[in-house]
This record gives C-alpha cells, structure tokens and sequence, in this order.
C-alpha cells in the first residue's frame, strides 16, 4: 500500500511570530521555518505503519513556495521514499487556501493512488483545520481527523479520535484520510546519514496548473494585529476577598 502525506512550511513553533507594522501581515523576514508539527506526526505514523510492514511507499507532498523542498527533504530525511512539490507561489507571505491545497491533493491522490492518506490535523500558521476535511469531500473517501492512534487491519483503519468528551472510536474502510493529532506519536530525529540519503531521493516539481487548479486567493486579510498584553493579576488575602473581586469583574 502506498500511503500520501501532505506537508506544510510554516514559522517553527519555538520562535515568537511578530506583526508587521502596517498590520498587513506576519513578518517573515529572516524568520526560521520548519515542517508543520502536525505534518512531521503524520510523517511519523506513515514510517511507522511502513515499518510494520502495512505500506510498502510513502510520498511527500507540499504546496506553496519552491524553499519547501526544505521540509520535503527533511521528511525524507526521516524515512519517506520520494517527494512532491507543487510551486504554487512567488512570495513566501502567500498562503494557499485550503480548498485549493485539497484540490490539488485531490488531483495528485488520482495520480498515485494511495491507499491511506495521512495529515496533519491542521498548520499552527492559520489554523484553519479544513484541508483534510475538504480533501475526503472531494475524493469521497472516508475521513478519521484528530487521530491519537491508528490501526490498520483487514482493509479499514481503526482509529481512535480526540473529541471534546473523551475518546471515540471509529472503523473507516480503505482508501481513508486521517488526520493526525500531536498525541498520536512522537516524530523521530533525522541522523545525519539519512540526511545526506534524502539529497539523493527523487523530489518532482509540479505546477497547479499541471492539474487544473486555481489557486487564486478568495480570502483577503483585513488586519493582523498581536494579542492584547495580558494584564497583571492580583493577590487577594482572603478567600472572601477573592469572591469580592470574582462579583466585581462579573465573573459570578
């Protein structure tokens, strides 16, 4: 079975993101990038379904700017086969919308036929959470999203999702989307060997346009500002000042 894993070029989640002055935008400007964390979870449960002998090939995949084969070297630094990327924009402070990403996953899952696509459950950029969802829609495959563990057996996945009362449970048939929350594993590191192994792993450059898709933005960004400092708290000497403190601010 092959097994396709779309993966992402965002701000590494240890550096503190910063707003443009005129509020038009993140800065990225000498800025550290990095795989998605969500994306490098999904690599990692691909390897790991690969070495138990479940899959025989992993593909890579990633949209956006050409600096992405970055994170698809590092993902076949980490043990993926080969690599896809579709240059589907100039200017690194453009983000391609999701429904565009999932058309083109959409077009590129024809291509391959995988038989089990695995993503992250969203990037820690927009946080839109919809890729994934879009892309079953459009293929109208079966989907398990915020993944914390997964199992493959007799042509379904068994897959145990995060949901706000607990845990839940699902069997979805074969070919599947899942999508992978931060519990579901903890990613490997590359070793230097396998870094210098992905420089030699084939990595094919694509365009939208080579499968039909537009990916003209829909969205505009009215504003981007930071968050409001946080106010500094108060220290109460009693318990009944506390419930004082709690009525007047209207939280009781």
């Amino acid at each position: 079975m092959k097994i396709l894993v779309p993966v992402k070029r965002v701000i590494d989640f240890n550096v503190k993101v910063r707003v443009k002055g005129d509020g038009s935008g993140v800065d990225l400007a000498n800025v550290k990038m990095s795989m998605n964390p969500f994306d490098e979870v999904a690599v990692e449960e691909a390897l790991r379904l690969k070495e138990a002998g479940v899959a025989d090939e992993i593909v890579v995949v990633s949209i956006g700017v050409k600096q992405a084969q970055d994170v698809l070297r590092t993902a076949m630094a980490m043990g993926a086969d080969r690599a896809i990327l579709v240059v589907a924009a100039d200017d690194v402070h453009q983000d391609i919308e999701p429904l565009a990403v999932a058309k083109i996953l959409a077009a590129v899952a024809k291509e391959e036929q995988p038989g089990l696509i695995i993503a992250g459950k969203q990037a820690i950029d927009n946080d839109m959470n919809a890729t994934g969802q879009m892309l079953a829609a459009l293929l109208g495959w079966g989907q398990a999203t915020f993944a914390s563990e997964v199992k493959i057996e007799d042509g379904k996945a068994r897959v145990t999702r995060e949901v706000d009362g607990g845990l839940q449970v699902i069997e979805v048939k074969l070919p599947a989307i899942i999508t992978a929350d931060l519990r579901l594993n903890e990613p490997r590191y590359a070793s230097l060997p396998n870094i210098m192994k992905a420089k030699k792993k084939p990595l094919d450059e694509k365009t939208p346009a080579d499968y039909g898709v537009d990916v003209t933005p829909r969205l505009t960004a009215v504003k981007t500002s930071e968050p409001p400092v946080r106010k500094a708290g108060v220290k109460v000497a009693s318990v009944d000042e506390l419930v004082t403190k709690l009525k007047e601010t209207g939280v009781i």
